[in-house]
């Protein structure tokens, strides 16, 4: 389930933001708590073996397995994946934008569809503009801040 706080995140100051990080549901903290449990448990299970049940012999395999081990880490190029990580988001983002409904595009399939150089031509495009710039509207009314506040009741959208 999708939890939206645009309606929050739009209006939220810089100390503002915090307060949205401690929101619960839907947070991110929600999203990873058991990781981080299973992490910080598996960290503390493995220094405290290192500290208390090693010996020195034993302590030094460890040390050289972790040496080995990050060596061997070193290689995954993080640019790289940086790089796809940014491609992903800016490709969602640009994905939206263009998804966005432009009226411009059905005002040319409408004008060029719908014939007539007479006053029932002209009504019948002019009603069917009306119609695309309403659910435009409507669509936007529950997407934006700002159009909600400029129509925040369906009496401003019909006046």
């Amino acid at each position: 389930m999708t939890v939206t706080y645009s309606s929050k995140v739009a209006n939220a100051t810089f100390f503002g933001f915090h307060r949205l990080l401690l929101k619960w549901k839907g947070s991110i903290y929600k999203l990873l708590y058991r990781e981080f449990i299973l992490f910080a448990t598996l960290y503390t299970a493995i220094s405290v073996l290192y500290r208390f049940f090693l010996t020195g012999s034993q302590k030094r395999f460890f040390e050289k397995l972790s040496i080995y081990c990050d060596k061997y880490a070193e290689q995954i190029p993080v640019t790289f994946v940086l790089g796809f990580y940014v491609t992903l988001v800016v490709n969602r983002w640009w994905n939206q934008f263009v998804n966005l409904p432009w009226p411009d595009r059905l005002m040319f399939l409408i004008s060029s569809c719908v014939q007539g150089t007479d006053e029932y031509g002209r009504l019948l495009r002019r009603t069917l503009m009306r119609y695309v710039n309403l659910t435009s509207l409507l669509i936007f009314r529950s997407v934006s801040t700002a159009v909600y506040k400029r129509f925040p009741t369906m009496d401003h959208v019909v006046g």
